[in-house]
């Protein structure tokens, strides 16, 4: 069995589930057709519908630049329909040129942005519980391109196997390892469940927040491939102190570098960033934006560096991240924005998390 072919029965089997007479929708661009085509037969092998959108390279481009206001607030009605009645989704990144809407106008994006905010809501609505009725599957996984390579600052060859042994695909049965994960991080999101008060602390950073109430999750790969994090979403306005996030961000194609923010009963009220303070000026016009909708802690120690790209960055082992805007609604959080943007700190060198008070966690590792 080819490493395409693992990967296929990973995600069509471990992380989406899927059954006869579902409905799958996969959307990726044309150059991830080699993973299309064996996801696409697993899934036809167990009776599923499938259909595929692929885009093309430059078409976020394209549109944005010509689209009238009328086109600006229309959804692709193929993406609506699987949102609002289709089983299952199935998100394939596979980027031409992750710099491809770098000149377009930022408020252009964000116009577009605002145009998803209805299907944004029922996408929200309908993954928050996969078990419960009328629930949306998901996954977000990776196929390796160039683009993708170069912006890690690999070759196509390194990055393939950078993403392989991040899904575990060199593993002689990848779902017994992710069910492995499962287990670990099924603890530590029990122990949480249980705690009230959380701090995060670090030579750069000193933040605290209230998850009274609120529940964690164990992301263990089904719902991104690859995972390894357990998330939640803090009280609103119980948020305070200054966080640094020393990993890049990319927001909308673009980089912002060094970022610092500075919260006060739940509202980031100052911000600043050594590269992209501008555009960091902008997100915070965007509704919803200057409270979080999510803290995590990566768990994922065959992640070993960043790579511009937060599927699998927002994973490192030995990193928290909190994310503005959209809260997930099976944490239990309010919040609701256009955006929902993780930022990532390295906790590995003088981190510690508190819980209720209690070190649980100190130099990028678990104490409990």
């Amino acid at each position: 069995m080819n490493i395409l072919e693992k990967y296929a029965k990973l995600l069509v089997h471990y992380c989406l589930e899927l059954k006869e007479k579902e409905r799958l929708f996969i959307s990726t661009t044309l150059l991830a057709e080699p993973l299309v085509r064996e996801v696409y037969r697993e899934a036809i092998k167990t009776g599923v519908h499938v259909e595929v959108d692929f885009n093309f390279r430059e078409q976020g481009r394209i549109f944005l630049e010509n689209a009238d206001e009328h086109l600006m607030n229309i959804i692709p009605y193929g993406y609506k329909n699987a949102i609002e009645n289709f089983d299952a989704l199935l998100k394939i990144r596979a980027p031409y040129n992750l710099n491809e809407t770098n000149n377009v106008n930022s408020k252009l994006k964000q116009r577009r942005s605002e145009a998803f905010k209805s299907t944004t809501s029922i996408y929200f609505e309908r993954t928050a519980d996969r078990k419960k009725e009328g629930a949306l599957k998901r996954s977000l996984c990776q196929y390796p391109t160039l683009a993708a390579a170069q912006a890690a600052n690999m070759s196509l060859e390194e990055y393939e196997h950078f993403v392989y042994e991040a899904c575990h695909l060199y593993q002689e049965n990848p779902e017994e390892e992710w069910l492995k994960i499962r287990e670990q991080q099924q603890r530590i999101k029990e122990y949480l469940d249980g705690v009230k008060h959380m701090r995060y602390k670090a030579d750069h950073t000193d933040i605290e927040f209230s998850v009274d109430g609120r529940i964690w999750i164990n992301s263990d790969g089904q719902n991104n491939m690859p995972s390894g994090e357990v998330f939640s979403g803090p009280v609103e306005d119980s948020v305070n102190g200054k966080i640094h996030f020393t990993y890049p961000s990319v927001f909308m194609g673009k980089d912002i570098d060094g970022i610092t923010l500075w919260v006060e009963k739940g509202e980031v009220v100052k911000w600043d960033a050594r590269e992209g303070k501008e555009l960091l000026n902008s997100v915070f016009e965007i509704p919803g934006s200057k409270y979080f909708g999510e803290v995590a802690i990566g768990t994922n120690y065959n992640i070993k560096q960043a790579t511009r790209n937060i599927l699998f960055d927002e994973k490192i082992g030995g990193t928290i991240h909190m994310a503005l805007g959209q809260s997930y609604k099976q944490t239990g959080g309010l919040n609701q924005s256009s955006i929902h943007w993780d930022m990532i700190t390295d906790m590995s060198t003088s981190g510690e998390i508190y819980a209720d008070g209690k070190k649980i966690y100190e130099k990028g590792v678990f104490l409990i």
